[in-house]
């Protein structure tokens, strides 16, 4: 007689799977949660973090942990990204029925998915967890949080601090959990054993989500590429242009990494960016720069998001004072072409085209080679050169005069969703290019009663017209 054996599960396996359990219970009794309870345990999650003098401690405690970007960014993130991501859906109705179609009679009900898992980086790790935590709890999940090993310390602090909120309002704190001593291997278990993977990180790390054979949302490479045109409030251009280029350090994927500007604005142009900030390296400066950044093929994780100071300081030359940013001339894109593409440091590619028709080509040159569907943008006042842009790129999003990396994941001077995960459709390899929110961890069950009055076919000279003649 055959006597079934049990199957031994690795350390790792096993415990991911005690957290997967204990976050299953907890969800389990969110599941029948009202509206009204639903977001006032997420308004608890962000107030918990974000009070003043909270943010405060954790903008400090991550810099001290990761040593990437600066206080100032991080201390945004955390004190305003965060009660922004909540402004734009507190408001959503998120339980029960969300629509209804009277035309085509048909009601869709909102379904919690279960488990999440949730990839955090180590760029962004101070508002990632909260971002990802209220959307998967606005949806009724519960959320079990892979941090980056930099980032560990970080993301345990901000998921205490929401489960102490959690239990304050009268629900299971392990509604949030986090891996508290991360490696590669409890990751990729948690993406087998979750019910939605939400993965935002690097490449191999949203790769991995997608082979992981549970449903994962991941996100593309970003390498946003910002075109200037000759209508252009040129001092206002500049100015975006250093905000979204040091935000943090460019520890965005999202940040400027190439600015191409058109030739009647060129020279001009280059001056007000040097007044903001920005340093043109030499030939010679830019071969020591290459050789800081990128190490046997991959970014320099010692470079990515310091101040420019260090960097010139390892690469070997001097910085002026008030430099804050590099501005490297370029002229072509792909592997031999290293600045053409995501670089998460202060350095801007900058190219010359001759209108706007080129500055699309260089646009897509650049993008074929990284961040195809992530995002770009443009300074302009002509409607005709913007949606000429759009209408021309691979790209899932266009930022109009506004700072790509304070912008294209929602703000409050724009109307795009709120997040930090950035769908970049099939041109990046994923399967969404929105914004992806709560929306995107939920089921929904749509209700199909009958038509008031049935459809009817049309005749085949309705529905066909003159292909009939043209096929005969």
């Amino acid at each position: 007689m055959a006597v079934a054996q049990a199957i031994e599960l690795s350390p790792e396996a096993a415990e991911i799977a005690a957290l997967v359990a204990r976050s299953r219970a907890a969800q389990a009794e969110i599941a029948n949660y009202t509206q009204e309870q639903v977001d006032a345990l997420i308004r608890a999650m962000v107030w918990s973090v974000a009070r003043e003098d909270v943010a405060e401690k954790i903008a400090q405690h991550t810099v001290d942990e990761t040593q990437l970007g600066n206080y100032d960014g991080k201390y945004l993130k955390i004190f305003r990204k965060t009660r922004a991501t909540l402004y734009d859906i507190i408001n959503d109705k998120s339980v029960g029925v969300l629509e209804e179609d009277p035309v085509r009679n048909i009601v869709k009900i909102a379904k919690p998915v279960g488990v999440i898992g949730a990839l955090s980086p180590s760029t962004n790790p101070e508002a990632t967890p909260v971002i990802k935590a209220i959307s998967a709890v606005k949806g009724r999940n519960s959320i079990i949080v892979a941090p980056h090993p930099r980032a560990k310390l970080t993301n345990k602090m901000i998921c205490d601090l929401m489960r102490e909120a959690i239990v304050k309002m009268g629900a299971p704190a392990d509604l949030v959990l986090s891996i508290d001593i991360p490696s590669v291997e409890k990751t990729n278990e948690l993406m087998r054993q979750c019910d939605r993977v939400l993965a935002t990180g690097g490449t191999p790390m949203v790769k991995a989500a997608y082979s992981s054979g549970t449903p994962a949302l991941g996100v593309g490479v970003g390498n946003a590429v910002i075109t200037v045109d000759d209508t252009a409030d040129l001092d206002d251009a500049a100015e975006k242009i250093r905000i979204s280029k040091t935000l943090d350090l460019a520890a965005s994927c999202s940040s400027d990494n190439s600015v191409i500007l058109l030739d009647a604005i060129y020279d001009e142009m280059l001056v007000k960016l040097q007044h903001q900030g920005g340093y043109i390296v030499s030939p010679e400066e830019k071969a020591l720069l290459q050789n800081v950044i990128w190490v046997d093929g991959h970014i320099n994780a010692n470079a990515v998001a310091q101040p420019a100071e260090k960097i010139a300081g390892m690469a070997g030359f001097g910085l002026p004072e008030g430099k804050i940013f590099f501005i490297v001339p370029e002229t072509g894109a792909g592997p031999d072409y290293p600045f053409s593409g995501e670089k998460m440091t202060v350095t801007m590619a900058l190219y010359r085209a001759k209108d706007i028709d080129e500055a699309i080509a260089l646009t897509n040159l650049i993008q074929a080679y990284q961040g195809q569907g992530h995002s770009c943008g443009i300074y302009s006042q002509s409607d005709a050169n913007i949606m000429k842009l759009a209408n021309g790129t691979r790209t899932s999003r266009v930022m109009v005069n506004q700072p790509q990396s304070a912008s294209n994941s929602g703000n409050l001077w724009n109307g795009m969703r709120q997040t930090f995960s950035l769908g970049c459709g099939s041109w990046g390899g994923n399967g969404t290019n929105n914004n992806i929110t709560w929306r995107d961890l939920i089921n929904e069950t749509w209700v199909s009663k009958p038509l008031a009055q049935a459809k009817v076919l049309p005749s085949d000279e309705e529905l066909f017209g003159d292909v009939i003649a043209k096929l005969a």
